[in-house]
């Protein structure tokens, strides 16, 4: 099975997407905060950059940067343990333009004392954006880590609240 890859300009700076042969999106990840080999760490061998193949995600990532969609139509491919598929299945719940805190989330999920897992969980979200680790904030509001930095996080929330 061949994995797909491109990197994808963005307002924000180059993501990197990989998808597979049926067009489900493995990887979508911040380009400039990792060095390629990171990037393709754990993907499905032989990898082939092909940006036709990820075209689908750039037009909805386009789409989205440009206000036309708030909502993602793309099918994803997450690989993780149980519990991280659980708390990135919630983080898609949480509606455009909205946040939550981690200890919020992890009620949400019926864990009320798994509040730093969950942030882990969080943490090792492959797939940014699409599954929206960013709005996921501090408990006194403040933007906490992020995997494109706290101020492409910003700018994340920002876009979602115009």
């Amino acid at each position: 099975m061949t994995t797909y890859a491109h990197l994808l300009p963005m307002p924000i700076g180059d993501l990197f997407t990989a998808v597979d042969e049926s067009g489900a999106v493995l990887r979508l990840q911040f380009a400039a905060y990792r060095d390629c080999g990171d990037l393709t760490a754990g993907l499905k061998r032989p990898i082939e950059w092909n940006a036709e193949r990820c075209a689908h995600v750039e037009r909805q990532l386009a789409e989205y940067f440009g206000d036309r969609r708030r909502v993602f139509d793309l099918e994803i491919d997450l690989q993780g343990s149980s519990f991280q598929k659980q708390v990135w299945s919630e983080l898609q719940r949480i509606p455009f333009g909205a946040t939550m805190n981690y200890r919020q989330l992890a009620n949400r999920l019926g864990r009320p004392a798994a509040t730093r897992a969950v942030g882990r969980a969080s943490a090792r979200n492959p797939i940014c954006i699409v599954v929206p680790c960013h709005r996921v904030i501090g408990a006194n509001g403040a933007l906490t880590g992020f995997g494109g930095g706290v101020d492409i996080k910003r700018f994340l929330l920002q876009h979602e609240r115009k």
